[in-house]
């Protein structure tokens, strides 16, 4: 694709980067037929390829429109684009770079901006999630159905979390919700980790990954939850007792995962946020396949979240996990689609949010699963928000992955 950037963006790094993206898409439109949102609504617009021509009239200098942030803010950002790209454009990419200049040139709604502000202020602070949602529970009750289906019941008991003990020792993100929504998850990852020799530790202080404000177009405020998870982190890294980073929940490790890339213009943190980078894993890079003879009960429907296999590019290993460890897994159609949570999407967007869950929910079921596993928090809490409201109300149960191997 020929490009003529205007004086603004050309010689930026963002500029830049957004130029050879640009040029590698061959107009070929084969990331249409994986785009969630173009099967929902069948607009050129609202696929990859309609998307990436907005952004390029936006960094050649045409105005853009309340309709084009609208286009942009649609976007899932799951990167099913990416997977099914040819040509290796990196979509997510220049979305980043595309809604940070129309966030900046088209002003929002002050309702639109408080929900956001909202969003912005308490989903990274832990504490404060907490907090609110003790206050959900409580009123619950009296709140309208459409909210009531988004507080979740207490979770699981975490249970014991083995004391360090192992030679090989991981840091784990906590992480910003997933302590209040459901903190048995890395619990039961340090459990099995320390079946299989390795301790696995939560470091003080270590808060939100910066994924929630990034996204939300506050890209210099979350790259500031990125730089405090650094320093949370890198004493323990320094001193060399520190093997990898596990991330128990996908959205997080894609995220962190970029870091050497979303903090190199940093000259303070560039070094440490690529090493960051290069030692995290998905916690399915890390647990050993358990190859075990006696077949569990029941069949487990596995959603694989957007975040693990295109963002992380990570298919096939938490199937094998499970397959070894005696699951019988049932087949999902269309299991490259997302499941309409992606982040802060289902509070912002929750129409189209709601009937991808519908169609995901639907296709977990088909296979006559009694349990649905996910790995990543904000899947998790989604599709367990649909499994109790209608048209689903399957009531299946549904956990992370890992719950399934501590058992």
């Amino acid at each position: 694709m020929q490009t003529a950037l205007a004086d603004f963006i050309r010689d930026t790094p963002e500029g830049r980067e957004a130029d050879a993206i640009l040029r590698k898409c061959v107009h070929c439109g084969f990331c249409n037929a994986t785009c969630p949102t173009y099967q929902l609504l069948g607009d050129e617009l609202d696929g990859p390829r309609g998307r990436i021509y907005l952004i390029k009239q936006v960094l050649e200098g045409a105005a853009p429109t309340a309709k084009t942030r609208l286009h942009l803010d649609r976007c899932l950002t799951c990167r099913a684009c990416e997977s099914t790209c040819p040509s290796g454009v990196q979509y997510g990419r220049l979305a980043d770079i595309g809604r940070a200049i129309v966030e900046e040139k088209v002003g929002r709604g002050a309702r639109d901006q408080l929900k956001r502000a909202a969003l912005s202020f308490a989903l990274p602070r832990t504490g404060l999630f907490a907090f609110f949602l003790l206050l959900g529970r409580i009123a619950k009750p009296i709140l309208p159905a459409s909210l009531q289906e988004k507080i979740p019941a207490r979770g699981e008991p975490a249970g014991a979390w083995p004391a360090p003990r192992h030679k090989r020792r991981m840091l784990v993100l906590a992480g910003c919700v997933q302590p209040a929504l459901a903190l048995a998850i890395n619990a039961a990852a340090a459990r099995v980790l320390d079946r299989s020799g390795i301790s696995l530790i939560e470091a003080p202080g270590a808060g939100c990954c910066g994924a929630v404000r990034f996204h939300l177009n506050e890209q210099e405020a979350g790259r500031g939850d990125m730089r405090a998870l650094i320093d949370a982190w890198w004493p323990l890294i320094e001193s060399g007792d520190i093997e990898a980073i596990v991330m128990t929940a996908s959205g997080c490790g894609s995220t962190v995962k970029e870091y050497g890339h979303l903090l190199q213009h940093d000259p303070a943190y560039r070094e440490k946020a690529a090493r960051i980078s290069a030692i995290t894993r998905d916690l399915s890079e890390i647990v050993p396949e358990i190859q075990l003879k006696q077949k569990k009960p029941g069949r487990v429907a596995f959603q694989s979240p957007c975040s693990l296999q295109h963002g992380q590019q990570i298919r096939g290993k938490v199937e094998a996990l499970l397959q070894g460890a005696g699951y019988e897994l049932a087949p999902v159609a269309d299991a490259h689609l997302c499941c309409g949570s992606a982040g802060t999407y289902s509070i912002l967007q929750p129409e189209l949010s709601e009937k991808l869950r519908e169609r995901k929910l639907a296709a977990l079921a088909a296979g006559g699963a009694g349990t649905i596993a996910t790995a990543n928090i904000g899947c998790l809490s989604h599709l367990q928000a649909g499994s109790r409201a209608p048209p689903s109300g399957t009531r299946v149960r549904i956990v992370h992955w890992i719950q399934l191997l501590d058992e």
